[in-house]
C-alpha cells in the first residue's frame, strides 16, 4: 500500500523530500499502531506534540492526512497544531557574515562552495532547487521549475553571478550537466551541503546556527525587501503559494531589533 501511496504523491507532483517524509511517516505509524482509527491517530498526534516542535508535528500530520486522503478516509484527518509566530526572524546570516564567508571561500580556493553560497543568496533558491542548476541554466540566465498545477516558476541568475559562473565553468571545461557535485563526481545531496556549510562555519569562526542552506534564502528575501519593497513580487520569486508566508520577511531579525533598541536608547537617554 505504501508503494501505491508513493505513486499517488508523485502524481500530485510533490517534491522528492516531501514524498520521502510522508512515506516515512506512514511506515512509522503502521509499525507502531495496528490500524488507522481515530483513537490511534490521536495517540500518535499526542506523541508528536510531546516530543517534537510544532513545525515537525505538522509535517508528520500532513503526511498522515495525505495518506488518509489517498485511502478515502478524509473524515479521520487530524487538525494541525498552532505554531506560535515570533515577532522576529531567527538565525538569519548577516550581510557582513555572508560576505566574509564568501570572500574566505574564494581566498582559500574553495571555489565550488563559494558558488554554492553565492547561488543560494543571489537567487533565493531552496537547497533542493539549487541542486537542479545545470551549466545550461547558467548560459540561459535562469532555471524554470514546474510546480503544482503545471505552473512555471522562474529562478533568475543575476548578471554578475552569471558572468562569473560562466568563467568558472570555462576554467573547468564544463559545458553541460549539474553544477554542484561531490568528490565522486555525482550530484551532491542537500545533507552534504548542510554538513559542509557547518564545517566552513567552524573553520572561519562563524556562528553555526546561521550557516545553513535556508539561511541564505532568508538573506535573499531580506536584501530584496531592503532594496525593492514589493512583497508580491518577492512571493512570486520565492515560490510561495501564499503571500502570508512571505510577510515574515517584513520583520526584523533579533540582532537588528537589538541594534535599533540600543541606538534609540543611547540617543534618547545618554
Amino acid at each position: 500500500m505504501v508503494t501505491k501511496f508513493e505513486s499517488f504523491l508523485k502524481r500530485q507532483e510533490l517534491s522528492t523530500s516531501s514524498i520521502k517524509s510522508y512515506t516515512w511517516t506512514v511506515k512509522y505509524f503502521e509499525k507502531n499502531y495496528d490500524e488507522f482509527n481515530k483513537k490511534n491517530l490521536l495517540a500518535y498526534k499526542g506523541y508528536l506534540v510531546e516530543h517534537f516542535k510544532p513545525q515537525t508535528v505538522n509535517l508528520r500530520l500532513q503526511g498522515i492526512n495525505k495518506y488518509l486522503e489517498f485511502t478515502k478516509h478524509d473524515k479521520l484527518k487530524l487538525r494541525f497544531v498552532k505554531v506560535q509566530q515570533k515577532n522576529f526572524l531567527e538565525n538569519v546570516i548577516s550581510d557582513a557574515d555572508y560576505h566574509f564567508l564568501k570572500s574566505s571561500l574564494l581566498r582559500d580556493g574553495h571555489k565550488d562552495w563559494y558558488f554554492v553560497v553565492w547561488f543560494m543568496t543571489a537567487t533565493g533558491a531552496r537547497v533542493s532547487e539549487l541542486l537542479q542548476f545545470k551549466a545550461e541554466h547558467v548560459k540561459l540566465g535562469h532555471l524554470d521549475l514546474y510546480t503544482k498545477g503545471g505552473k512555471v516558476r522562474r529562478i533568475y541568475i543575476p548578471e554578475t553571478l552569471q558572468t562569473e559562473a560562466l568563467q568558472w565553468l570555462q576554467e573547468r571545461n564544463i559545458t553541460s550537466g549539474y553544477l554542484f557535485l561531490n568528490r565522486f563526481g555525482q550530484r551532491i545531496t542537500a545533507r552534504g551541503i548542510a554538513l559542509q556549510l557547518k564545517y566552513y562555519a567552524d573553520k572561519y569562526g562563524l556562528t553555526k546556527d546561521v550557516v545553513y542552506p535556508h539561511s541564505f534564502r532568508h538573506r535573499y528575501a531580506k536584501n530584496f525587501l531592503d532594496h525593492f519593497n514589493d512583497i508580491s513580487l518577492l512571493a512570486d520569486l520565492m515560490g510561495h503559494e501564499s503571500i502570508e508566508t512571505t510577510r515574515i520577511y517584513l520583520r526584523r531579525t533579533a540582532s537588528e531589533q537589538r541594534q535599533i533598541v540600543d541606538k534609540v536608547i543611547l540617543s534618547t537617554y545618554w
